[in-house]
């Protein structure tokens, strides 16, 4: 069976995930996480996450990726259990000992090595399988013609599973030092300050004040600074390598963005499962979040691509404006989530669905009057419809001057 993993946030991403197709989502909670800014998963928010996933046939994957000390990791027993308890389906580890200790401590529950492992080979593979890994999280640094080799040397019912979309990392994932010895926030528990997307010049030593350009260009230069990955158009090759789960990076992104890029890959794996192209739409869709230039990691062995040296900065073609909450005697009621006005050349993307334009005469605000404009932050309003869109359908319009 192909999986479709997608990351969660936090519970409304969750549920956006979830509802766009994904076949499980993975996730931190509060400690061991490696993502500081989306540990929003307390045991209270985790179980009702576990809970809505399951109920729409959905697996949870728990991040226990870090590398903790000594102290903290006297703390990953009780941890875990509380987890388990909750529900979750696995935990995704990158230390030995990390690995040793959950099996003790909870046997039952799948261990998926993380790519924070750096696994690149079968031979390592294969030990962690000894150990009890049920899965392992390649390396992004790791090839197409090297993914056929692992899994014609690893057991059978051991899966492979690699990223497919989202941001890289230009040195080995969760083990740069640059954010560390420049600011003191620690990439390995998910304080990364990302350095490697600032803007470099040289400067002679003799000259202060003078600064140099690495190469041409009014910006500096952005000279480790990684293009985003995306394997939409790529799905089969990966499959036909023995690729069991397909894994779109983003625990810090919003639900828009999960949902967005969950249901394009949906379409696109559904479509390689049934030996068909990918449509078309569903390509499209990826360039509708937030973005810097795409590429197809080191799958190619194309390296110097997956580079772009003129700046760091996102590219952005649509904004979300409004989340569908209910649909009721040919009423659609949302809730504004930017600015727009009918006027915006808006469209509705529902789970499953390839987007669809979206033409409305007005808007009937908060107060029951009659409008044009949605300019108020979260406010409740609805618009008359032939059509139902089911709720959590998005609203989007395309951003203007890009």
């Amino acid at each position: 069976m192909l999986e479709l993993l997608s990351p969660a946030g936090d519970l409304e991403c969750l549920m956006s995930a979830v509802d766009y197709g994904c076949d499980a989502v993975y996730l931190g909670s509060t400690m061991f996480g490696m993502r500081a800014g989306s540990a929003k998963f307390d045991p209270e928010t985790l179980k009702k996450g576990v809970e809505y996933a399951h109920a729409r046939g959905a697996r949870v994957h728990l991040t226990c990726n870090t590398v903790p000390s000594n102290d903290e990791i006297e703390l990953l027993p009780e941890f875990i259990k509380t987890a388990y308890d909750c529900g979750i389906d696995a935990a995704i580890v990158s230390d030995i000992g990390c690995i040793a200790l959950i099996k003790r401590t909870v046997p039952d529950l799948e261990i998926h090595v993380s790519t924070q492992a750096g696994v690149v080979n079968y031979v390592t593979a294969n030990e962690l399988y000894k150990m009890g890994a049920k899965r392992v999280v390649l390396a992004r640094e790791v090839d197409i013609e090297n993914i056929k080799r692992i899994r014609d040397k690893i057991p059978e019912n051991m899966d492979i599973e690699v990223f497919v979309h989202g941001a890289m990392c230009v040195s080995f994932s969760g083990r740069c030092l640059l954010s560390s010895f420049m600011t003191g926030r620690n990439a390995n528990k998910g304080e990364c300050a990302q350095p490697c997307r600032w803007k470099y010049h040289i400067v002679e030593e003799k000259r202060p004040g003078d600064y140099y350009e690495l190469c041409e260009g009014e910006g500096g230069s952005y000279i480790l600074n990684a293009k985003d990955m995306c394997m939409i158009e790529h799905l089969k090759e990966l499959k036909d390598a023995g690729v069991t789960s397909f894994k779109i990076e983003g625990r810090a992104k919003s639900a828009y963005y999960t949902a967005t890029v969950t249901n394009a890959y949906r379409a696109a794996l559904d479509a390689v499962k049934n030996n068909e192209p990918v449509p078309q739409w569903a390509i499209d869709e990826v360039y509708k979040v937030s973005h810097r230039q795409y590429c197809t990691g080191f799958y190619f062995n194309k390296d110097d691509a997956n580079q772009y040296y003129e700046n760091s900065g996102y590219i952005r073609e649509c904004d979300f404006v409004g989340v569908v909450d209910s649909c009721e005697n040919g009423r659609v009621n949302i809730t504004q989530r930017n600015y727009f006005t009918v006027h915006d050349e808006l469209e509705v993307l529902s789970p499953g669905k390839r987007p669809v334009k979206l033409d409305i005469p007005y808007l009937i605000n908060s107060k029951g009057e009659k409008t044009e404009i949605a300019n108020r932050a979260t406010e409740k309003m609805y618009f008359d419809y032939p059509v139902n869109f089911p709720p959590h359908s998005i609203i989007r319009k395309p951003v203007v001057n890009k």
